[in-house]
Formats: C-alpha cells, structure tokens, sequence
C-alpha cells in the first residue's frame, strides 16, 4: 500500500525510522534525568583536559557540584544543548561568585549560549517570528507571582486557564504556517512561562528579550 498512501499525499516511514525517531524524541525530553553527579564530574574532567585553568577552582571553590548540576538539568529540561560546555563553565565561573541560585545562573547561562539556542529555533535566519504578550498581561503576571510569593508557583487560575488557551491557539497558528513557534517575554517572565508550557504545549519555546542576538531581527506574528 505504500505507493498508494504516497499518491494521496502522505509521507510512508518504515518502522525501524519510527522507533529510532520515537526513542531519540524519548531521550531528548528524559536528559535532564539522565545528567546526574557522576556525569557532569565526567564532562568537566573531559573539559579541564583541553582548558584546566577554567576549570580549576570551580568545584568547590566557586561553585558546589550540585548546583553545576542544577544548571545543565535545566537547561536540559529547557532543550538547550549543553555541548559547548567551555561557554558555559565560563559563565558559571563569571556569575558563580555573584550568585549561588541556580536558577540565576540558568539565565546568566542561556543569555550567554543566545545564539546557539536561536540558531537551533530558525536556523541561519536574520528575521524571527514571536508571539509576545501585551504589556497589560505582563504587567498582570507579574503581580499574581508578587501575590503568590512564589516565582515557581504561580500564576492565577484564572488567568493560567485563558493564557495556556490563547497561547495554544497561537502555537497551533505557527505549526500550521510552517514556522517555529517561539514566546517572547521578559527574563522575570521566562522561567515560569517556559514551565507553564513545557508539558501542555509541545514545541513553543520561550526566550527571553535577552536572549536576542545582536544581529538579529524580531517579527511579531502574534500578541497575547
């Protein structure tokens, strides 16, 4: 039935490409679970072989293991690549003395890795197409996080329920017109965005204004 599913339109994969696609896909979204002690010592090991300057002190004297390995497990579950670990041990001994937060260093970190994670968004592309949030919706979430006294817990139920819908309607735009689906919003913003959709919207990624290349222009395709 191949070449009759073809003349309809369809694409025909065999099924060894769909399980070796299903179980990449797989390991993609469990990295972050399979990053653990021993294997972030690994990487730097690998690392101070090639730069033992920058990597000498790190551990502990800048920063403790755990929370080098806080930061690759985040962005990890943000699929951000973590191969160019040199870029990212140097952020981490820049910031390291200034902050102890993981999450402050996620951010110092993915600023720094800003053109490899919009390269992996549009490619070679100088133009980039966003969906952003109105100033009044920021401003709205910014206050339910004041009021929640949790950066990680919240936002309001209410308004969670409308956003995750607006934002799954403007995904749903982007996927049909064949072009990468990417939030824009301000670095307060990113980390809770980015986890309010990881589970519930696949394929929106959320950068923030931070997070844009120099060089590079943004194209508002829609506004929350």
């Amino acid at each position: 039935q191949r070449e009759h599913a073809q003349s309809l339109g369809y694409t025909v994969v065999d099924a060894a490409t769909v399980v070796a696609t299903h179980l990449s896909q797989l390991l993609m979204n469990s990295a972050a679970l399979l990053l653990g002690h021993e294997e972030v010592q690994n990487l730097l090991d690998m690392l101070e072989k090639s730069h033992p300057k920058l990597v000498e002190g790190l551990v502990p004297d800048v920063l403790p293991l755990t929370s080098i390995v806080k930061v690759l497990q985040n962005l990890l579950n943000e699929g951000v690549p973590i191969r160019d670990m040199r870029t990212i041990i140097q952020t981490l001994v820049e910031y390291g003395p200034k902050s102890q937060d993981p999450e402050v260093l996620t951010a110092a970190v993915r600023i720094a890795l800003r053109r490899l994670i919009i390269q992996d968004a549009v490619g070679a592309a100088d133009e980039i197409p966003v969906i952003t949030l109105t100033p009044e919706l920021e401003q709205m979430l910014h206050q339910s996080m004041q009021v929640s006294g949790n950066q990680g817990a919240g936002i309001e139920p209410g308004l969670a329920e409308r956003l995750q819908t607006s934002l799954a309607n403007a995904n749903h735009d982007q996927e049909m017109s064949g072009e990468p689906s990417i939030l824009l919003t301000s670095g307060m913003l990113r980390t809770v965005l980015s986890r309010f959709v990881k589970n519930t919207i696949t394929g929106l990624r959320v950068i923030s204004y931070q997070e844009i290349p120099d060089e590079k222009q943004i194209r508002i395709v829609n506004s929350i």
